[in-house]
């Protein structure tokens, strides 16, 4: 089983009133893309911190069959590569963390769907309270879960590891 895991941190509960926004707080929306069948286990936290994390991954834990074991994709973000979550990690051996290169996020397929639900959920919304985003957030990954497709990639093998070479270039000096 593979998933794609990440954060979407810092998402305003903004009430957009003419002239101005008031703001009411925010939340961060953690969510792991199963790639197989296109549904995201999401749960929303207060705080974008490795503890949240822990709880996360207990969630995945929890909702994951026994059989196979699980790969997860994550990005290079310090939640990920706190003590005590590699500690927790270690203690589940059939649960394998793998990293998306520096700057290479965009590989996460779970970044599609996060920008998917701020188009069509989050942006130009307006919430009262933080209660009503992540209530808005808890519709939003109803309806995807309930038409839930894999996400195909349009890109080739080639043309993504050709956009890596040029990327590593650039940030390693080493292009004309």
């Amino acid at each position: 089983m593979v998933l794609c895991a990440d954060e979407k941190s810092q998402i305003q509960a903004l009430e957009r009133t003419q002239p101005t926004h008031r703001r009411h707080g925010r939340t961060t929306l953690f969510a792991a893309l199963d790639t197989a069948k296109g549904t995201v286990l999401t749960p929303c936290r207060k705080r974008h911190r490795h503890q949240a994390y822990l709880d996360f991954s207990r969630q995945i834990a929890k909702n994951v069959p026994l059989e196979p074991d699980v790969h997860v994709i994550v990005d290079n973000d310090g939640t990920h590569k706190h003590p005590r979550v590699q500690r927790r990690l270690a203690q589940r051996p059939r649960f394998h963390v793998h990293f998306t290169p520096t700057y290479a996020s965009w590989l996460n397929q779970v970044e599609i769907w996060f920008n998917r639900i701020t188009q069509q959920a989050i942006r130009r919304g307006t919430f009262r309270s933080v209660r009503e985003l992540v209530e808005k957030i808890g519709q939003y990954v109803h309806a995807s879960n309930t038409h839930a497709q894999p996400f195909v990639w349009t890109a080739t093998a080639d043309s993504i590891f050709a956009k890596v070479q040029r990327l590593w270039e650039r940030i390693s000096g080493t292009a004309d």
